[in-house]
């Protein structure tokens, strides 16, 4: 029996490329230069890096160029910018005719202040003036009487005058023709020159005491009016007695109780008037000197922002702060009540076209003169130069260019490091 064998079954192999062979090592080669190639970056990046941060431990920001506007935040309280106190003219028992916390009108009746040794001495004086002016009166009549005799007087001198000059003509006639001796006609001409001087001082006596009659009359008069104002002064103290509201709005305290006795110009009570309201801020000494009277300013009230006007800086600091004022430029919101404290904003400064940075703790960290440069993965230190500063913007002068990213959060961890490697 012949045993087959297995020559059916083979199957003849072509030899191998050596190309074949070649292929898969390449392909590896080809792998592993792309996988370098691709985190050749990274590991340069590495390299470079003194420390290592991940990225959603930082803050980032672009630097931009605009309008910077500087500004400081500071708490303000709600101050009465019209609040008369009101005082006790005369001495007297007061009666308070409101309640603390009444709504009141401008002059409305507060209270009254019982000055009865005032009012009497109105009354005296009152009568005194009628006693004066009736004295007036007299003398006035007197005066009329004493002219009329002085005009009378005069009047007779006149006459007189007029005889003595008759008498004269017809004297000169008569001598003339010699029926008159020389005697007689020196007589008529001496009666004349008597009713002359006669007249003449008859005229003059009568001009003098008009005067004299004029001058007391017009002294009666002066009395009468000095009289007059006293009475005058008295009446307004009396009616100053009843203390009126100078402004509409509530009633504030009640210095003094009800009817007590109070001494002069003693404070009774307080208005204040609910349609003038200031905010009065105190300011931190190192703004100062930046401080001036006309600066613009924001008030934040019941959700809203109000513009108001710097009106007041206090010439002095005390506790290391210096107190202002501010205006509502606008309607006061109706909400507002005294003491009420409220977020305002002063514009310091405004300058146009500056490069700013957002305001971060970088800033802190770094004294204004450091700032870390983000670009492909690595931030750079780099040394700035800072200006001015707000409560949200850092204007920038020199160090870095528009467009740039920097790091705002804190950069205290870096110690110091010129790079550092952002984890992404």
């Amino acid at each position: 029996m012949k045993i087959a064998d297995t020559a059916a079954q083979d199957v003849a192999l072509q030899p191998r490329s050596r190309l074949r062979l070649v292929l898969p090592g390449l392909a590896v080669l080809l792998c592993l230069a792309l996988g370098v190639w691709w985190i050749m970056p990274g590991l340069q990046r590495w390299a470079q890096a003194e420390q290592s941060v991940a990225a959603e431990r930082l803050r980032f920001a672009p630097v931009e160029r605009g309008d910077f506007v500087r500004d400081i935040s500071v708490q303000g309280r709600v101050v009465a910018a019209v609040s008369p106190t009101l005082y006790a003219s005369q001495a007297g028992v007061v009666t308070f005719l409101v309640e603390s916390g009444d709504s009141v009108e401008a002059g409305e009746m507060l209270a009254s202040i019982d000055s009865p040794e005032l009012e009497n001495r109105l009354a005296q004086e009152q009568s005194r003036l009628i006693s004066l002016q009736v004295e007036l009166e007299r003398q006035s009549i007197t005066t009329r009487q004493q002219e009329l005799q002085n005009q009378k007087a005069e009047d007779e001198a006149n006459i007189a005058l007029r005889a003595a000059q008759r008498e004269m003509t017809r004297a000169e006639r008569a001598f003339e023709q010699g029926a008159m001796i020389e005697v007689d006609y020196e007589m008529a001409r001496d009666n004349l020159v008597t009713a002359k001087l006669l007249y003449k001082h008859a005229t003059l006596d009568t001009e003098l005491d008009n005067e004299r009659l004029e001058f007391e009359l017009q002294t009666r008069r002066l009395t009468v009016e000095q009289q007059r104002l006293l009475v005058e002064d008295l009446q307004r103290q009396v009616d100053e007695l009843i203390v009126m509201s100078p402004v509409s709005g509530i009633v504030g305290n009640l210095v003094v109780t009800q009817k007590s006795n109070v001494a002069r110009n003693a404070p009774i009570l307080s208005v204040v008037d609910l349609s003038a309201f200031e905010v009065e801020v105190q300011v931190s000494e190192s703004y100062a000197d930046d401080l001036a009277i006309g600066m613009q300013a924001e008030i934040l009230a019941g959700g809203n922002s109000f513009a108001a006007t710097l009106v007041a800086v206090s010439p002095e600091i005390l506790d290391n702060q210096v107190s202002g004022r501010l205006r509502f430029n606008g309607p006061v919101p109706e909400s507002l009540r005294q003491n009420q404290r409220l977020t305002t904003r002063v514009l310091l400064q405004e300058k146009q076209d500056v490069l700013m940075v957002p305001r971060g703790q970088f800033f802190d960290s770094g004294n204004g003169r450091i700032a870390y440069v983000v670009a492909d993965g690595i931030a750079t230190r780099r040394p700035i130069i800072s200006g001015a500063t707000s409560l949200n913007r850092v204007e920038i002068i020199d160090g870095l260019e528009a467009g740039e990213t920097i790091i705002t959060s804190s950069t205290d961890a870096f110690d110091g490091a010129e790079s550092v490697l952002i984890n992404y």
